[in-house]
């Protein structure tokens, strides 16, 4: 039988400490560390009103297993690729997300990668390391064109810093963009000017694919693409085939198609490109805000239940 209100089923370290932090005792979530497979999730989630996802998967054979389930927590903004979210509707589970925690620390991640790629970082970084003595810096961003496709609160907050650098910032977007200094322009222009390309879509049915080979194609030849957004946003294999063909300068990437990015993946070993593993969110102050709020969701949720 079952203590805690919540299970965490896919827990870290790091966010056993940053609950405890914020508050939460064992009555409240149970942590277990280590990715499941669905078979072990199910196992885990048994018995618990709600479970809190942080990078596995709930599928609908996992709500089905657990017939106390009444809520389920998704530790982040997206929960499309985490949460079966039409099987929740069907079963009438409330699925809550978490937003604005990070969005500092993503922007800041996007200029990062814009950085490293554009200075050339990291094979400066691996030639010094190896014995070498080369670089090859693309040059100055003072000047350069970012073309921000989607402004929400992180492309704002990309579109602030930017400006700041003294960059020229082309947004597009599907409403009008009040950010003084910002050029709003249609997806065209952006595609053709800017000298980096980079998405801040909310990841949705409709902006699945948005940016497709074909639109991908329309960026200038040697410019750059930065992704702190989703992989789903664009076309995966085509940035590859961009990086292998010159069309690209170099890419700057945090998000994949499959998190995490499979030993094997052609990307691993893709010229030009720097590489995070999807931790743009991650700073202290970004973990303690979505934890924090975490913990607010429970306490309310479990005492609006009577559990």
């Amino acid at each position: 039988m079952t203590t805690s209100f919540a299970v965490l089923a896919d827990s870290t370290d790091l966010l056993v400490d940053a609950f405890a932090k914020a508050g939460a005792d064992a009555d409240l979530v149970t942590h277990h560390l280590g990715q499941p497979d669905e078979a072990t999730m199910i196992a885990r989630a048994a018995g618990y009103p709600v479970i809190v996802v942080n990078e596995s998967r709930v599928s609908a054979a996992v709500m089905d297993a657990n017939p106390a389930l009444k809520q389920i927590l998704f530790l982040g903004t997206g929960a499309a690729n985490f949460v079966d979210l039409p099987a929740a509707a069907e079963r009438g589970i409330p699925v809550h997300t978490i937003k604005g925690y990070g969005d500092r620390a993503v922007a800041e991640h996007t200029l990062a990668l814009l950085f490293a790629v554009w200075r050339d970082i990291a094979a400066q970084d691996a030639s010094v390391r190896s014995g070498g003595w080369a670089g090859a810096p693309l040059g100055e961003l003072f000047g350069k064109t970012i073309g921000l496709v989607g402004v929400g609160a992180i492309g704002g907050e990309v579109a602030r810093l930017a400006l700041a650098l003294g960059m020229n910032v082309l947004v597009w977007a599907r409403r009008p963009v009040e950010i003084a200094g910002v050029e709003q322009v249609d997806l065209d222009t952006l595609l053709a000017r800017a000298d980096i390309v980079s998405p801040h879509l909310a990841y949705t049915g409709e902006t699945a694919g948005f940016l497709n080979a074909q639109r991908l194609r329309q960026m200038k030849r040697g410019a750059v693409f930065i992704n702190t957004a989703r992989a789903e946003l664009t076309d995966e294999a085509e940035v590859l085939a961009m990086l292998h063909d010159g069309h690209l300068a170099c890419a700057g990437l945090d998000v994949y198609s499959v998190e995490p990015l499979p030993v094997d993946h052609p990307l691993r070993q893709a010229p030009r490109a720097v590489l995070t593993p999807h931790t743009g969110w991650q700073s202290p102050e970004a973990v303690a805000r979505l934890i924090g709020r975490a913990v607010e969701i429970l306490v309310r949720e479990r005492a609006a239940l009577g559990l």
